[in-house]
């Protein structure tokens, strides 16, 4: 199954409203970064065991581990989770950067070094929300 299928299926999986978030969400990032590389992360490690929820994943870019070992993953990642939804901007090496730079702004958020969740779309700014992620991929361009 592509990517672009995985995707639809996890998103008609999800319950309302969380469905109709991820999807508008999907739909900008989609728009936003048009030539980007799409993944679909099931959670499951190489064993089938579950380590993390699904992702849906843009971008590309080279991660690089202290052992030297370097694996390409996606920019930006987005995911539904108990409480709502995840978006996660990834590579950012200053782990405050988020925090700080974006924290307020967004609105009824929690925001860590590379992660923003809320509850739906509308408690948060829109706006900054997209202003973060093209931020985070300008960061993380190879």
């Amino acid at each position: 199954m592509s990517p672009q299928e995985q995707i639809k299926k996890y998103i008609e999986n999800q319950p309302e409203p969380k469905r109709t978030d991820i999807k508008s969400l999907h739909q900008r990032m989609v728009k936003m970064l048009p030539k980007s590389k799409l993944w679909f992360l099931d959670g499951k490690d190489d064993n089938g065991k579950v380590v993390s929820n699904p992702q849906i994943g843009y971008g590309l870019q080279t991660l690089k581990y202290a052992d030297c070992k370097t694996k390409p993953f996606y920019q930006i990642g987005i995911s539904t989770n108990t409480k709502g939804i995840s978006v996660y901007i990834m590579g950012i090496d200053d782990k405050t950067y988020l925090p700080k730079t974006y924290g307020k702004a967004l609105g009824k958020a929690d925001v860590t070094g590379y992660c923003i969740k809320f509850k739906t779309l509308k408690d948060i700014d829109i706006d900054v929300l997209e202003t973060a992620i093209l931020d985070g991929v300008e960061q993380t361009k190879a």
